[in-house]
């Protein structure tokens, strides 16, 4: 598997704050970015927007436009998790990155970020999924982990999918066997299973008791 900083790109160079509207106008018309980083004095001082870039006169540079950059970023030692969450949280399809003396040293494309979390066991290695629910007081990670480890299931991923004030959803993803032992383990900690499964044996007896019952009430 590649390591995260291969994917450190710097096919563009960031643009000056004495670049002109109009050359980072005709810049987002070639490129489907949402941002771009701007640097002054070699120093990053944020991205601007190619929707706001739109707004802006062509003829003024964007260091007039200071108060409209975005100063998100990420670091090189930071995880694909994290960049995702800042890729999310700016709605955006490039980071810039930092080292940690401050210095620019590239960009991330999400659809890079995308590449590498394809190939990380989670999504690449066959597995089942299952979705599980409980108030958000009364869940835990290390149950989740004992429930399936003691069924002879391995994680190949968990996260929380879902969350408000009363109830977390948490995604598992674990490797195939043992499926119906795992969901009928959950259901015992009052775990409300989201995911269907055709290995569920609880859902396929009350599918045929239903079944029945319409047969005899047709009757």
């Amino acid at each position: 598997m590649r390591q995260l900083s291969e994917y450190i790109n710097n096919d563009f160079k960031p643009f000056p704050s004495t670049e002109t509207v109009a050359e980072i106008q005709d810049f987002f018309a070639d490129v489907s970015y949402s941002h771009f980083p701007i640097i002054e004095n070699g120093t990053y001082i944020g991205s601007v927007s190619a929707v706001d870039a739109e707004t802006f006169e062509t003829t003024k540079p964007i260091s007039d436009y200071r108060y409209t950059l975005e100063g998100f970023f990420v670091r090189t030692t930071i995880n694909w998790l994290d960049i995702l969450e800042v890729f999310a949280r700016h709605s955006a399809n490039i980071v810039p990155i930092l080292d940690d003396t401050n210095k620019y040293v590239g960009y991330y494309e999400i659809t890079d970020i995308i590449k590498f979390l394809n190939e990380t066991p989670f999504l690449k290695e066959a597995g089942a999924i299952i979705i599980v629910e409980k108030p958000t007081s009364d869940y835990s990670m290390s149950q989740i982990s004992q429930i399936v480890e003691s069924n002879n299931g391995k994680l190949l991923g968990v996260f929380v999918s879902e969350a408000n004030a009363e109830k977390v959803q948490v995604t598992i993803k674990t490797t195939v066997g043992g499926i119906n032992e795992i969901i009928q383990s959950f259901r015992r900690y009052n775990y409300e299973i989201i995911s269907e499964h055709h290995e569920d044996d609880y859902l396929n007896t009350l599918k045929e008791r239903s079944e029945y019952l319409d047969k005899y009430l047709n009757i």
